[in-house]
């Protein structure tokens, strides 16, 4: 139970977080891509923002062995950049860039977002479900 009130708590503070700073509205997402127009540099405020929870965050990890809710923290991640990392970061930034929303904000938006976030979540989805064929894929020609 507890492990459900802090991962509610959480995800409330993270959308009320995306509500407040406007990371829900895609032309705020699209204005900070155009570099070369109408540049808005909102979300570099946004991101620099996040920066210092998690640098907190990770401090703590490294001095407890397990979460508040009793579950042992995941093993650090390798640091190496691969094609899993690569093609994925392309694939988010051009599909981020293109409608202006990433899973967050989509999922925030639902509420008011219309007929194009209910596209963008079923189109979410969609990618979510065929992304292990493709990984599969990707990594036996990689192998090669």
């Amino acid at each position: 139970m507890k492990r459900v009130i802090l991962a509610a708590a959480s995800g409330g503070l993270f959308g009320a977080g995306l509500l407040v700073s406007g990371m829900t509205d895609t032309t705020k997402v699209q204005g900070w891509l155009d570099i070369f127009g109408a540049w808005d540099p909102t979300l570099a405020f946004v991101l620099g923002g996040a920066i210092l929870p998690m640098l907190l965050a990770w401090n703590m990890t490294t001095r407890r062995a397990q979460s508040l809710v009793g579950v042992p923290f995941p093993a650090k991640p390798d640091p190496r950049l691969g094609h899993n990392l690569i093609v994925g970061s392309v694939l988010f930034g051009a599909g981020w860039g293109l409608v202006g929303l990433c899973p967050g904000p989509a999922i925030a938006s639902l509420s008011w977002g219309g007929t194009g976030g209910i596209v963008f979540i079923l189109a979410m989805i969609g990618g979510m479900l065929v992304a292990t064929p493709i990984r599969v894929r990707i990594d036996k020609l990689a192998a090669l």
